[in-house]
């Protein structure tokens, strides 16, 4: 199986209930290793660009709104199969249909406020890494 990357944040709602470290703590038990990790305050500019690609959906506004809202935890995550995994981890975007013991389940109030988001593909996480970090950041661990 092969070493990637992915990219993950943890979200206002997250942070907001001190519940950082136990989001980490399942990454890491899960064989996930933190490569680059930092709390920064999302501005609407910032979180308009990040989130371009579902600028034509209805929900766009308030997603901006609330991921700047509060601060957010931006990370990137390393290791076998990190995209899949991280996202199996985390459970479904609607925290009413996660499975039981995954991060939304657990502490997500809801589809807006669903505590984290992580990467989808390949080729999604290079641009969500590259937006938040340069290389220079990024800390291997092998």
């Amino acid at each position: 199986m092969a070493i990637e990357r992915t990219f993950s944040i943890i979200k206002p709602d997250a942070v907001a209930k001190n519940v950082i470290g136990q989001i980490v703590a399942r990454f890491e038990q899960a064989g996930l290793r933190v490569v680059a990790s930092r709390m920064i305050q999302m501005s609407r500019e910032q979180a308009g660009q990040f989130y371009a690609v579902h600028k034509e959906r209805p929900f766009y506004n308030d997603l901006c709104a609330y991921m700047c809202s509060g601060p957010v935890v931006v990370q990137v995550l390393e290791g076998e199969n990190a995209i899949a995994k991280n996202r199996d981890i985390m459970g479904a975007t609607d925290p009413k249909k996660a499975a039981k013991g995954t991060i939304r389940a657990d502490f997500a109030e809801s589809i807006e406020a669903n505590s984290v988001h992580g990467s989808d593909a390949p080729d999604t996480a290079k641009l969500e890494i590259a937006f938040f970090f340069s290389g220079s950041d990024l800390c291997s661990r092998k």
